[in-house]
């Protein structure tokens, strides 16, 4: 399985997002992200327990992946478009595609980021269902 790196976030997800996204809201510059917390964001999907992936399958890491660049805010602001972004790219890299209306992906994320973190769980649950619903392979 693919992972995504701080460099593809940067190179890809964030100039994409910044180009293609903006909505008249900017996204600072790179430099300007919290320290720290996207490599956290990024690690968290293959950590592992007892020599047990706490997220087996690749839709269970998309969906903390997801979850965690929108609610653990790596960047000043832009963090859903760059999640959204670094979704698809984790996606692609894995020869995966979601395949989704744009306002349908723009409410489930803004749902997300609206969400209790106590709901978590529940939360990452929806995000799997969400991603099985929508998820197409790569030809």
């Amino acid at each position: 399985m693919q992972i995504i790196t701080v460099k593809e976030v940067e190179y890809i997800a964030f100039r994409l997002a910044k180009e293609i996204l903006s909505f008249n809201e900017p996204i600072p510059d790179f430099s300007t992200r919290f320290p720290n917390i996207l490599e956290s964001c990024l690690a968290n999907p293959f950590q592992s327990f007892s020599g047990k992936s706490l997220y087996p399958s690749l839709v269970s890491k998309a969906s903390i992946l997801f979850y965690l660049m929108i609610k653990n805010h790596p960047f000043q602001n832009g963090n859903k478009r760059i999640a959204m972004t670094a979704l698809f790219v984790f996606l692609y890299k894995n020869k995966k595609w979601l395949k989704v209306n744009t306002q349908e992906l723009y409410n489930f994320t803004l749902w997300i980021a609206q969400s209790h973190p106590k709901f978590k769980d529940e939360t990452v649950k929806a995000i799997e269902k969400f991603l099985k619903t929508y998820i197409v392979n790569l030809t």
